[in-house]
């Protein structure tokens, strides 16, 4: 699959074995809009407690019931996640 990465600046479509660098406290995101699996792995330099964020998606994403909009927001703002 391919992942689509926000670097700031602009959205790069990644495939396997591509890096992307984006900014200490820049702007990002990503996606996989390819239709096919994808995966990647991110490194943060210097490293952030960000683990429990990932885990916490996971989680949300294997519950049997849909989270409230009220259970997001509160998950977002304690891993300080804001979307834009």
């Amino acid at each position: 699959g391919i992942v689509s990465i926000c670097t700031g600046t602009q959205w790069v479509d990644t495939h396997p074995g591509d890096f992307t660098f984006v900014p200490e406290g820049g702007v990002h995101g990503f996606r996989n809009e390819s239709g096919a699996d994808a995966s990647m792995l991110i490194l943060f330099a210097p490293g952030g407690p960000r683990e429990a964020y990932f885990e916490g998606l996971v989680e949300i994403a294997q519950r049997p019931e849909k989270p409230t909009e009220a259970e997001l927001a509160d998950f977002y703002a304690r891993h300080d996640n804001i979307w834009v």
